[in-house]
């Protein structure tokens, strides 16, 4: 190791990079970083390691997959104009929210000199750009029938819970009441894949996009199953504004899943709204929850849904953290499902 030089740990060149130190990990996997290594063969992070690291980052952060960082990193003409393609556009979006906030402001101001006493509500930040209209209803069984109010709908939206909570029914009622919701069960891996095969014969725009999203995904790691298609089908489907999925880790290996998650969050916040329930600390980890996310808990108690934010000291994060699970245990718990007395 290079003498007189400040050298970071895993964690904290995580931390400083913005990413978790499993995406570390994968990105030495997948040779695109190199860490140096101490007498005691402990990973170590210079000045070089974490420039080249935040470029993987940041073109990351644009969409493009671990394989197209490699061919940007070997300076690939084609993809970097990808690239930069992709920023314009995410660039784009930026300044599109911005002309909004700033016009909002301009009326204001306006309001204000013309003597008009503004309502405190008009005075908070603009709403997120994802947020949609707040969509009221009755929640099912096994709660007693309370309103509940679906605000701030955004672009990931998790739904969490232990056995028993509730949480498919709330998915189901979720997707009754969405305007043009579809839900997707976990009946799909038994009912679905020859369904998913004729539709995708049928529509070969829709084919088109699933089997580019595939190789996306087989990029980043993922494995092609009948269950990656099916899900591949409906999230790319054009005919539904809203797509709220059962157990989405299921039927997926895992190094799918961390492609999927990865694969989903890049979609940014003009992406249709996505609900989908999940048990798995690998789809829901919690410290790379970003601002374009939702999580809704059931809890065991049967007390309604609430809205958890992802960090330590939250309402409901310590019960939203118990219901998280690492693959294997998820995997040992696989098609165990809850028991009511007097209903068996």
């Amino acid at each position: 190791m290079r003498t007189g030089t400040q050298f970071l740990n895993p964690s904290k060149a995580a931390k400083r990079l913005g990413v978790s130190p499993k995406a570390l990990r994968l990105y030495e996997e997948r040779g695109l970083i190199v860490p140096m290594r101490t007498a005691a063969g402990w990973r170590a992070y210079g000045p070089a390691e974490m420039e080249l690291a935040g470029e993987v980052v940041q073109l990351r952060s644009l969409g493009l997959s671990l394989a197209e960082v490699a061919r940007v990193l070997a300076r690939d003409a084609e993809v970097i104009d990808l690239a930069l393609t992709a920023h314009h556009a995410a660039l784009a979006s930026r300044m599109r929210q911005l002309a909004d906030a700033m016009a909002r402001v301009r009326r204001l101001q306006a309001d204000l000199r013309q003597g008009k006493v503004l309502p405190a509500g008009k005075l908070g930040p603009p709403p997120h750009p994802a947020c949609s209209p707040c969509i009221v209803f009755d929640l099912p069984w096994p709660w007693g029938g309370e309103t509940f109010e679906l605000r701030d709908i955004r672009s990931l939206n998790h739904i969490v819970g232990p056995l028993g909570s509730g949480k498919t029914r709330l998915a189901k009622r979720i997707a009754e009441v969405v305007p043009s919701a579809v839900f997707l069960g976990v009946d799909r891996l038994t009912d679905g894949c020859r369904a998913t095969e004729q539709r995708l014969d049928a529509d070969a725009a829709l084919k088109s996009r699933v089997e580019r999203s595939l190789r996306w995904l087989v990029e980043d790691g993922a494995t092609v199953s009948g269950a990656l298609v099916i899900l591949l089908a409906g999230l790319e489907a054009q005919s539904q504004a809203t797509l709220v999925i059962d157990m989405l880790e299921e039927g997926l290996d895992a190094g799918t899943q961390q492609a999927l998650i990865a694969f989903l969050r890049r979609h940014g916040p003009e992406a249709k709204p996505l609900f989908f329930l999940t048990r798995l600390s690998a789809i829901l980890e919690l410290d790379a929850v970003g601002a374009d996310e939702s999580i809704t808990l059931c809890p065991a108690n049967h007390s309604p849904p609430i809205r958890v934010m992802p960090y330590p000291g939250a309402p409901g994060y310590e019960a939203l953290a118990t219901c998280l699970a690492s693959p294997d245990v998820r995997a040992r718990t696989r098609g165990v499902i809850a028991w009511r007395p007097g209903l068996a």
